[in-house]
């Protein structure tokens, strides 16, 4: 295999060559993105930079190029009793992306969001150039600024990030709640405690599930839910589980959390004819794309007569106004499940000014992927623009990457005009990459 250096060296050849040629976009496998792009850009193919470079487990860190997926790092590092401090729960995230955009996971109330487990990357400059940021060098305003910013500043080529030392199993605990206040209280808690993973579930206003994991170096019995057996439905149905501990950081993937059922993918002769290969995010995610090509899901519709509007959002809002928040999704969105997980940022003094969180305080992630029946009347973007309003209104953020319908002003407002204005003055003068509104509001 090419080392680093050297492929880092031929695509900035390939960079120079295409300038001039149009915008400048990247060609990869995978994406994570749920929002479809409506031009096409000069491509420049990172699918090399991919392999885990080195691990120093006396630091606590791993340096791997940013295409890297989570699960290649995860296959690496837990033979050596270490893993990523933050996992995102899907095998085909890639390190430089959840850097790009917002990672999250169950870990995250005790390390932060992903980018804050980053010590030191290496960004690919739309003028060719490839520079080193940390947090302290001269280039510490890219290095706080480039958390979503999602590839309209640079692109990550390495990374270097945290990493934690683990144990053989993991046991959860699923404790029951029926009262959203008691359940918020009860988490708030939680992200207190010594455990090693917290996050959790609502199935409606009466049945709310808190999962508490903690590392064992032994277990009774291993769950797996790989093939024929489905995680989140485990949650109802048992008051504790030990999984092995990559069984736990995939638990979610199987299924791609819930959304395999929009698939067919959870009636039980699907899954013994789909077998473990084709049971995952990476399927799933291909599967939506061909939908998004052929538009399958609108000549459905427009066959049945019937109109509907895909609600995929992940929402960070204050621990105080959760309640609240929940009770507008279950009344107004009428979307279930939905995912919670917790976060706190690991260094209050440390600002990330694209991704503005207003308070040190712990914040939760309300995760809820499908489709709400609209009316025929109503505006596209209806569901998802109530979505926008109502996280403004109680100090919330919102992750950008699916379909965002902020009008401009309201966007940058939000988004931090300013610094981002700055940053793209000192490191894309030549706007030779989409603006962040450009590419995450109007999908140029």
């Amino acid at each position: 295999m090419e080392d680093y250096e050297t492929k880092k060296a031929r695509l900035q050849t390939q960079l120079r060559e295409t300038m001039g040629k149009g915008r400048i976009g990247l060609r990869k496998d995978t994406s994570n993105l749920f929002r479809n792009r409506k031009t096409r850009s000069a491509t420049l193919s990172v699918r090399d930079f991919r392999t885990v470079l080195s691990v120093n487990t006396d630091e606590g860190w791993v340096e791997a190029e940013g295409m890297a997926t989570y699960e290649t790092l995860v296959d690496t590092l837990l033979p050596l009793g270490f893993m990523p401090a933050v996992v995102p729960q899907l095998k085909s995230i890639t390190i430089g992306g959840a850097v790009a955009g917002v990672g999250i996971e169950a870990t995250s109330f005790s390390h932060g969001l992903v980018h804050e487990t980053i010590l030191a990357m290496e960004v690919l400059l739309p003028s060719g150039e490839v520079i080193l940021c940390t947090s302290e060098n001269e280039h510490r305003d890219l290095f706080f600024g480039f958390p979503n910013s999602y590839g309209t500043l640079g692109y990550i080529l390495k990374v270097r990030a945290k990493i934690i030392p683990v144990r053989r199993f993991v046991h959860a605990v699923h404790q029951h709640y029926s009262d959203a206040r008691l359940f918020f209280a009860a988490l708030d808690e939680a992200c207190k405690s010594t455990a090693d993973f917290v996050d959790g579930v609502v199935f409606s206003d009466t049945e709310m599930y808190l999962v508490i994991g903690t590392f064992t170096e032994s277990a009774p019995a291993v769950s797996d839910y790989t093939w024929q057996s489905i995680y989140y439905k485990s949650i109802r149905e048992k008051p504790t589980d030990d999984l092995t501990t990559k069984g736990y950081l995939w638990r979610w993937d199987t299924d791609w959390f819930w959304c395999s059922k929009a698939f067919g993918a959870e009636h039980p002769l699907v899954r013994l004819l789909a077998g473990r290969r084709f049971l995952n995010s990476v399927t799933y995610t291909k599967l939506m794309r061909l939908n998004a090509r052929w538009h399958l899901s609108e000549h459905w519709e427009k066959l049945t007569g019937k109109r509907s509007e895909s609600v995929i959002q992940d929402i960070i809002i204050p621990i105080s106004r959760c309640e609240e928040f929940l009770t507008f999704l279950l009344q107004k969105i009428d979307v279930t499940p939905i995912w919670i997980c917790p976060s706190r940022p690991v260094d209050p003094s440390s600002t990330f000014p694209l991704f503005p969180l207003k308070s040190p305080l712990l914040h939760v992630d309300f995760g809820f992927w499908g489709t709400v029946r609209a009316k025929t009347n109503q505006e596209s973007g209806f569901f998802n623009r109530m979505i926008e309003r109502k996280t403004q209104e109680l100090g919330g953020l919102k992750s950008l990457y699916s379909e965002s319908f902020f009008p401009r002003d309201e966007f940058w407002k939000i988004y931090n005009r300013t610094t981002y204005d700055a940053l793209k003055h000192r490191y894309d003068p030549k706007h030779l990459l989409l603006d962040l509104y450009d590419k995450c509001v109007l999908a140029a």
